[in-house]
């Protein structure tokens, strides 16, 4: 199948294009991309930089991917951004790549990236994000996989958001956020276990109420950190799968735990 470029499309020397690949009007592809097959760049969009992307991923009008990094301690040269297969991303939303030789910012697959939102420089992001309009990932920023990020939110350079997490609209992530939770707030504060987003990915009820048991035995018993993770090892619960990856990613946290 024949890749279908706009004439008024400009398609620098050196660009790759798979087969089946369709450049609307206007659009630019920079002279370092590598685009997938099946993937659409529409009307006004920009793919730049060092950018490799794979198949069937959607690049809405005025989207630009690929952009130089915000990093005021970039010193030149092109740099990478690797994405996978089948995302979107919508109007006028920027990815950005890494600062220097050697980093990358990374996205998995089946992302859904909606319009004016933002990922920065060195972000790691998993599969299945659904992140809304006015979003925003600082750099370094790391994100699992199936995680819901709400409109306007932002979450801060260095930070973590846990798999199948939700942060809820107009919130402020200053420190990691825990697979399999709910958070919101400014700055955010982890309320709940994400009962519906979790039922929705195909979680048992069993599986749901241990990491009830878990969040309350965590938040809710006036214990300091180090005093949670030791009652969570102490306890049971801890023969789960999902709360031993729970506390694997509050063990690992750097920012401390929202």
């Amino acid at each position: 199948m024949e890749s279908i470029v706009h004439p008024t499309a400009v398609i620098e020397i050196g660009a790759e294009l798979d087969e089946g690949v369709t450049v609307g009007a206007y659009a630019f592809i920079g002279p370092y991309a590598k685009i997938g097959s099946g993937t659409h760049v529409m009307h006004h969009a920009t793919v730049d930089g060092r950018t490799e992307m794979g198949i069937d991923n959607e690049v809405h009008p005025y989207a630009y991917i690929g952009g130089k990094t915000h990093d005021l301690k970039y010193r030149g040269g092109v740099q990478s951004l690797k994405i996978g297969d089948r995302n979107v991303f919508r109007e006028y939303t920027t990815v950005h790549c890494a600062t220097s030789e050697g980093l990358i910012t990374q996205l998995g697959n089946d992302n859904v990236i909606l319009a004016y939102s933002h990922i920065a420089h060195e972000c790691i992001v998993g599969n299945h994000l659904i992140m809304s309009s006015h979003a925003a990932l600082g750099g370094h920023v790391q994100v699992g996989n199936y995680v819901n990020i709400g409109w306007g939110t932002g979450i801060h350079q260095h930070c973590r958001v846990g798999d199948f997490a939700m942060v809820g609209a107009s919130s402020l992530a200053v420190q990691d956020v825990p697979p399999y939770l709910i958070a919101n707030g400014n700055p955010v504060k982890s309320r709940m276990v994400n009962k519906v987003g979790l039922e929705r990915n195909g979680f048992s009820e069993e599986q749901i109420a241990v990491l009830k048991k878990a969040f309350m035995l965590f938040y809710k018993k006036d214990l300091n950190r180090s005093q949670a993770v030791a009652a969570l090892k102490e306890s049971d619960l801890i023969k789960s799968a999902e709360v031993f990856a729970f506390l694997s990613f509050i063990e690992a946290s750097e920012r401390g735990i929202a």
